[in-house]
């Protein structure tokens, strides 16, 4: 049985016509967005992890029926600033294959809206990291990618009010 399922795909409205156990991991790839990827399918690794209404989802698990009326962003609507957190990442060592650097990122990007002072805790960021895994890597690097990149935020707030004084 199929469903038609309406919703904002990276700001664009999409319309498609899905079986209705079709998980949102399968209809995103078909659709073209292949940093959603495929780890283990049981919502443990992280790498199937989109925003749904600007909350990560893991799609692996998350029927696609279940976005109808909603947005759904993939790191391919989050470029700009999944580049600068890749940079982070790269400076830190903690890309070494990338394959789990998407799932990461839009993690560590929705962080800034948990942490709006952009100042989490070490603790904190475990915690919020730690449903992704890394097979190479280790979690040090991520860590101090994670911390450079909201110290960065910080100071670049910082100047951002200097400016308006």
């Amino acid at each position: 049985m199929n469903k038609t399922v309406t919703f904002i795909l990276n700001g664009k409205k999409v319309s498609r016509e899905i079986p209705c156990d079709l998980f949102l991991l399968e209809a995103l790839r078909e659709m073209g967005c292949k940093s959603v990827k495929r780890g283990c399918e049981t919502s443990a690794c992280g790498l199937c992890t989109v925003w749904v209404d600007e909350t990560p989802v893991l799609s692996c698990t998350t029927l696609a029926v279940r976005v109808d009326g909603k947005r759904v962003t993939t790191l391919e609507g989050l470029q700009d600033e999944a580049r600068v957190i890749g940079g982070y990442l790269a400076d830190e060592g903690g890309e070494q294959c990338g394959f789990c650097s998407p799932g990461l990122i839009m993690n560590i990007l929705s962080m800034e809206k948990a942490f709006p002072h952009l100042n989490p805790t070490e603790a904190e960021i475990r915690h919020y990291l730690e449903g992704n895994l890394c097979r190479c890597s280790g979690y040090e690097s991520h860590i101090r990618a994670v911390t450079n990149y909201f110290a960065a935020k910080r100071a670049e707030c910082a100047a951002g009010k200097e400016e308006t004084k």
